[in-house]
């Protein structure tokens, strides 16, 4: 078991964990969510190497405990010859090699009691990983994640989509008492996050995982670990039931909220009334009496109700555009070809209308953001872009369009705005307030910078937006608004997305890329594409209703309306059983 308890700890600049406490128990699978910018990162290099850091409160981690660790930036090497077989059983080929060579010395050697101890050592840990029919195990792995076709290919040869498959196969094979694994899913295309689905819910060791993945996090893990606003929550159960009880606890204390409002008000006035009095009566017991009205009124908004899980500021996401065009043809592509080592894309031809909403998909290492990128600079001889088009592009190679040496500010004086308050009001809506907008963008998190350049793509008021992995890094709650922002969006989308829900919820059609070329797809079709391969029939209509309903929650909400509320809440209670 890992043990957490009253931890705290805080940077110069901001505060991340307040006495936060929790635990990880065997067998279990848990979620680590929380908004961007909430340290989820630096709680888990702390857990990793906790004498790098000072901290208050005590982390209870048994001495012999291993710790496996899959990063969310993982980079290929492309100088290595190392088979994927070889890279995922290197640690079990070191114990082999270790044992021929501790026995070849013992051959030889006239002290031998100190040579059997280190070979005993290596049999028990080549043992413990179930090393015994190692290849078999990896076999069953590769399968799984239908990668077998890939065993003797050169590592530097795979996409980096199954370079992270490989990574989290190696480490889950070295059994270690806990992987971590932080955003393991990032970029990863409709394949391969059903792979890692699946290896996920085979290991059977103690897992903690990063993610924002709405596909893992509904079908992946036994307990949440939510850390928001300093303080983290323990919940054992699915995600959906997790979010259903949230939404619960929302109606029951904004229902308390309102009537301690409602108390405090009617409080100031008695106060008010007092005073008044006090002007022309100066009998102590006036005084008295106001005193203690005061001293009242402090009591209740000393216990007013804080609830830092369900008072999450969602960012207000607002695509704008200033220059609308009707029934034009905004992007041509025509006899496009792409090549990078080898032909991507041949031949490829479309066009993107005014008010089209696009989703380009296809596997890792396919030609996507090769050709968003080119139809951004505009350059390329079989692209025509309007006259009257104004383009923005988000990329998934976040250093592309943010400076990381700047700060906030600077980036956004860079990008027009003429005044620092201009832009302090401005990305305010966007979650980045106080301190943080002196902060280096080189400091802020990858779903941080991704919600800067979603506030970049905004004001630059383009009525085309070339958006490459919006989703990525990105915490669920600033999901679901870019999907409402792109459905409010007046102008053409082109997407690159690996998010089933994205593409679901926001776009009109999809350009799939299969063999080297790029087909039309409708939205119906595409549906059933994913349905074959990864949901149960309805499943996302099904989660579509949900949403509609948790909508309606919201409204009520604003409408102070509880009674509604709760009836609503019986509704979706229903759609969460069939989910």
């Amino acid at each position: 078991m890992i043990k957490v308890d009253k931890l705290s700890f805080s940077f110069p600049q901001k505060e991340l964990y307040n006495n936060v406490s929790f635990t990880i128990e065997e067998a279990q699978h848990c979620a680590f969510i929380g908004t961007s910018g909430s340290g989820k990162s630096t709680l888990i290099d702390i857990l990793m190497d906790p004498e790098r850091y000072l901290y208050d409160g005590k982390l209870e981690i048994d001495p012999d405990c291993t710790i496996g660790y899959v990063s969310q930036f993982s980079e290929l090497d492309k100088t290595k010859e190392t088979t994927v077989f070889e890279y995922i059983a290197e640690r079990f080929i070191q114990l082999e090699n270790e044992i021929q060579s501790i026995c070849a010395e013992m051959e030889t050697s006239s002290d031998i009691e100190p040579l059997l101890e280190k070979y005993q050592f290596a049999l028990e840990a080549l043992d413990a990983m179930g090393g015994d029919d190692y290849e078999s195990i990896i076999h069953k792995q590769l399968n799984l994640a239908n990668l077998m076709k890939r065993r003797d290919t050169k590592v530097a040869d795979l996409s980096g989509g199954e370079f992270k498959l490989i990574q989290v196969m190696k480490e889950m094979l070295n059994r270690p008492d806990l992987l971590i694994m932080d955003e393991p899913d990032v970029f990863l295309d409709f394949e391969n996050l059903n792979a890692l689905k699946k290896l996920i819910n085979s290991h059977k060791g103690m897992l903690l995982v990063v993610t924002h993945n709405r596909y893992l996090l509904n079908h992946c893990f036994n307990k949440m670990i939510h850390l928001e606003n300093t303080e983290i929550q323990e919940f054992d159960g699915r995600y959906i039931e997790y979010n259903f009880s949230l939404l619960q606890t929302k109606i029951e204390l904004q229902e308390i909220a309102v009537a301690e409002q409602e108390e405090i008000e009617r409080n100031e006035t008695i106060i008010n009334n007092l005073r008044v009095i006090a002007t022309y009566n100066s009998e102590a017991s006036r005084g008295r009496a106001l005193k203690a009205r005061v001293r009242f009124q402090e009591r209740l908004e000393a216990r007013r109700i804080k609830a830092p899980f369900v008072a999450i500021k969602q960012p207000n996401i607002s695509l704008g555009i200033e220059n609308e065009m009707e029934d034009a043809t905004v992007v041509t592509v025509n006899h496009y070809s792409a090549a990078f080592d080898e032909l991507l894309l041949d031949n490829v031809s479309f066009e993107i209308k005014s008010t089209d909403k696009v989703a380009i998909i296809g596997a890792n290492g396919t030609g996507k953001t090769t050709l968003l990128r080119d139809i951004f600079n505009n350059n390329h001889p079989s692209i025509e872009i309007n006259a009257d088009v104004k383009v923005a592009y988000l990329s998934q190679m976040q250093g592309e369009m943010l400076n990381d040496s700047n700060t906030i500010l600077e980036e956004f004086i860079d990008a027009g705005f003429n005044t620092y308050d201009e832009v302090r009001s401005y990305v305010s809506s966007y979650g980045f307030e106080g301190e943080i907008v002196n902060q280096k963008i080189a400091s802020l998190s990858g779903g941080e910078k991704n919600v800067l350049q979603l506030a970049k793509v905004s004001a630059s008021k383009a009525n085309v937006l070339l958006l490459d992995e919006p989703t990525s890094h990105l915490d669920t709650y600033t999901q679901i608004a870019l999907e409402k922002a792109i459905e409010d969006y007046k102008g053409a989308i082109i997407m690159i997305s690996h998010d089933f829900y994205s593409v679901v919820n926001g776009m009109d059609y999809v350009l799939i890329i299969e063999d080297k070329t790029i087909r039309k797809m409708s939205k119906r079709k595409f549906r059933q594409m994913i349905y074959a391969s990864h949901f149960d029939k309805d499943y996302l209509e099904a989660e579509q209703n949900k949403k509609a309903v948790e909508m309606k929650i919201e409204l009520a909400l604003k409408d102070t309306n509880f009674e509604l509320a709760k009836g609503l809440v019986d509704e979706l209670e229903e759609l969460i059983k069939r989910l």
